[in-house]
């Protein structure tokens, strides 16, 4: 009876932190779309959204009101399942990457540890992978569904592209792996937290760079953002979506930077951990409040970067990007994990 009261309330635990990951990573989306108007105004040197309430703080929730006030359209040639489908999953592939992301050290409430985790599970980074995989397929079945040419087109470059920056990625991953020995994204964390022992990105500076880069790829972001070449493809993938479907696929490409910038801080950057301060010496729940907070920062830095690189550096041609990718990011990616396997039988030896 006593183990299952247990295992009830551990249920309920990882049920309420779901929820509020989920909310919250919808949440700071929907800000970070108004994030991304005013960064570019600041560039282009113009005031941006200021009319929705205070400093136009209430803009993120009228261009929501918009698209869920918008007529559903669904063309007539179109799949509607696979149609109705799509949206959907791309959405909820960028959402289940938070399960194993480690956001603080455990909090102490009703004299229970519950950890700021959903899931450590000993294989997380290929479970990062699968899911982010899994995001193709919301593009793929998105353009195909539409039967229309240019989406169709669009998602094939996006599949394209997805596979092509996945390998130069998984190569870099494999470096940090060599020097951490472990899939846990907790288990690295706790590793750069370790006394006398430096972030990441002291050791793998080349690799950081290579899996920054074909995170930009893969979200699709600007000079990479070939599946939406508006100039060439109309409107992308998603063109014929309207009302929340395409809510959904603007939305998931704001999550997916969330989640990439949050697992690039806890691969390079001491995920939680706060420099030149010992956790340790701190009372629990404040020691978890401030990793979180640290973390956000993190993110919020990364996701200003993304910002910056979009409003600052051309759209590539489609034969530039893959030539980055295959001849330029791979060959790198293998360099810098065969100088990672060199340094640690050196160290070793």
């Amino acid at each position: 009876m006593t183990l299952l009261t247990i295992d009830w309330l551990l249920f309920t635990e990882k049920l309420v932190l779901i929820a509020i990951i989920v909310f919250a990573s919808l949440g700071i989306a929907l800000y970070t779309t108004f994030a991304e108007r005013k960064v570019a105004a600041i560039l282009q040197d113009r005031p941006g959204p200021n009319r929705a309430g205070p400093f136009g703080l209430f803009q993120p929730f009228a261009d929501g009101l918009k698209l869920i006030m918008k007529e559903e359209i669904i063309p007539n040639t179109a799949n509607k399942g696979l149609f109705i489908l799509g949206p959907g999953l791309a959405m909820t592939a960028a959402l289940m990457t938070c399960a194993v992301i480690p956001w603080s050290s455990h909090v102490t409430l009703f004299n229970r540890n519950i950890d700021l985790q959903v899931a450590d599970i000993n294989i997380g980074i290929l479970y990062v992978f699968g899911v982010v995989s899994m995001g193709v397929y919301g593009i793929m079945i998105g353009g195909w569904a539409s039967n229309n040419k240019f989406s169709l087109m669009a998602a094939l470059r996006g599949a394209s592209q997805a596979i092509s920056y996945e390998l130069a990625m998984g190569l870099a991953l494999i470096a940090v792996l060599m020097i951490s020995g472990s899939l846990s994204l907790k288990t690295i964390v706790d590793q750069q937290m370790q006394p006398g022992r430096l972030w990441n990105i002291a050791y793998q500076p080349l690799g950081f760079l290579i899996f920054f880069i074909c995170a930009m790829a893969e979200c699709n972001r600007t000079p990479f953002d070939l599946p939406e070449a508006e100039n060439e493809l109309n409107f992308g993938y998603h063109q014929e979506y309207s009302s929340m479907k395409l809510g959904f696929y603007l939305f998931s490409e704001y999550v997916n930077m969330i989640m990439s910038s949050a697992v690039m801080a806890c691969l390079f950057f001491g995920g939680f951990d706060i420099p030149f301060l010992d956790e340790k010496t701190l009372a629990p729940n404040l020691a978890a409040v401030l990793g979180v907070a640290a973390l956000l920062t993190k993110i919020v830095i990364f996701i200003f970067v993304f910002m910056w690189i979009r409003w600052t550096i051309p759209r590539f041609r489609y034969d530039q990007l893959m030539n980055l990718g295959w001849k330029k990011l791979i060959p790198l990616a293998l360099l810098n994990m065969l100088l990672t396997g060199a340094f640690i039988l050196w160290k070793q030896g």
